[in-house]
């Protein structure tokens, strides 16, 4: 199979779909990897480091005209003209927050895997995780960035001094990304308190911090309480393929003290904050709506791309694999984590929960595969 690698257009995306370890797996199994020209300079990794294991330095146009992609973010509109009939896109998608794109990859009939969709039996996201590991860690450092004074915050230490309370970080959403926010700010020196519908996963939580969490059922009112003394707002909320549900109504917004801080992992998929439903990018990554800043950059680990792209490709590389073994069709038969993947196949949107969320019709795929 050719399999192309593109640079990455979106703002400041930094990371490449593999770095030369895993483009050197692909060409040991028999296939043909071409790179674009400069695609690996964000994450340190030279075009020289590519052609030394074997892969082909070529143009957008050629990478794109290979069998499968393979990227990090999804298309933007300037890369919507590659798409064509038949082509493999595995990458991250967030259609259920993306309609523009779900209605371009159907016109071009596109066949498309998304990471964030790849589910084991368990339930489990294995692509999605290691990001959702650091965008949760980041998000606590960016907090704490935003409460400068300098930069507009209320010019609070989350650490605090002797005699001076700590900061508080109030955490929504208790899976990867919340639970990576938490250690973090916890490590920061902060009081935090974490949220989250499950109460057995609130009890893993208590003890894998010792206690020294506060757990909360997530729900309305206590949602509103927290936030009434937030210094950092974390929204860490994941509904696998749907868009994330608006849980932080304007009013609570409004409530919290001026200059603290919302920083919404959640925004690639709409965001769960009424007042932070705009995506913001690493050029201009904060607004400010009711006295609260917000940040809502959706690539937020493209800002430590050395070590966002091996941690991704380490969990990408072995369905890459798979992917480029097989005919698709007799692969996703067989192996049901692609199969929940796959999101659009030959002009059909496969997602129900995400074509629920954008209005858009769905097929099931066992129907058309």
């Amino acid at each position: 199979m050719q399999i192309g690698i593109p640079k990455e257009l979106k703002n400041n995306e930094n990371r490449v779909a593999l770095p030369p370890e895993g483009v050197h797996e692909l060409i040991h199994d028999g296939h043909t990897v071409y790179v674009e020209h400069g695609a690996g300079i964000g994450s340190g990794i030279p075009d020289e480091a590519y052609a030394e294991v074997g892969a082909t330095l070529a143009s957008a146009a050629d990478v794109w005209a290979s069998d499968m992609v393979m990227k990090v973010k999804e298309p933007i509109e300037s890369e919507y003209h590659f798409l064509r009939p038949g082509l493999l896109l595995y990458t991250y998608l967030h259609l259920a927050a993306n309609k523009p794109l779900a209605e371009a990859l159907l016109k071009a009939k596109v066949n498309s895997v998304a990471y964030e969709n790849v589910q084991k039996d368990d339930g489990s996201l294995p692509l999605l995780s290691p990001m959702s590991e650091i965008a949760g860690s980041l998000a606590a450092q960016i907090g704490t960035q935003y409460l400068q004074k300098n930069n507009g915050g209320k010019g609070i230490l989350l650490a605090g001094v002797p005699g001076v309370r700590k900061g508080r970080v109030v955490v929504i959403g208790g899976g990867v990304a919340g639970t990576n926010a938490a250690r973090v700010a916890l490590g920061l020196g902060a009081r935090v308190t974490i949220l989250d519908i499950n109460v057995d996963r609130l009890k893993e939580i208590d003890e894998q911090f010792n206690g020294r969490v506060q757990t909360l059922l997530s729900n309305t009112s206590n949602i509103a309480k927290s936030l009434l003394t937030a210094d950092v707002a974390i929204g860490a909320v994941l509904l696998p393929g749907h868009r994330a549900p608006t849980l932080v109504s304007r009013q609570m917004v409004h409530d919290m003290p001026n200059g603290s801080v919302i920083v919404d992992i959640a925004i690639d998929q709409g965001g769960i904050f009424e007042t932070g439903s705009k995506v913001t990018t690493w050029d201009d990554p904060t607004y400010v709506n009711e006295g609260v800043i917000h940040y809502a950059v959706a690539n937020m680990p493209g800002a430590v791309p050395q070590t966002a792209t091996y941690a991704l490709s380490n969990a990408t590389i072995h369905y890459a694999q798979l992917l480029a073994a097989k005919p698709l069709p007799a692969l996703l038969k067989e192996n049901k984590d692609l199969y929940r993947g796959t999101i659009t196949y030959d002009g059909h949107l496969t997602l129900g929960q995400a074509a629920a969320d954008i209005g858009l019709d769905f097929t099931p795929l066992n129907q058309l595969i």
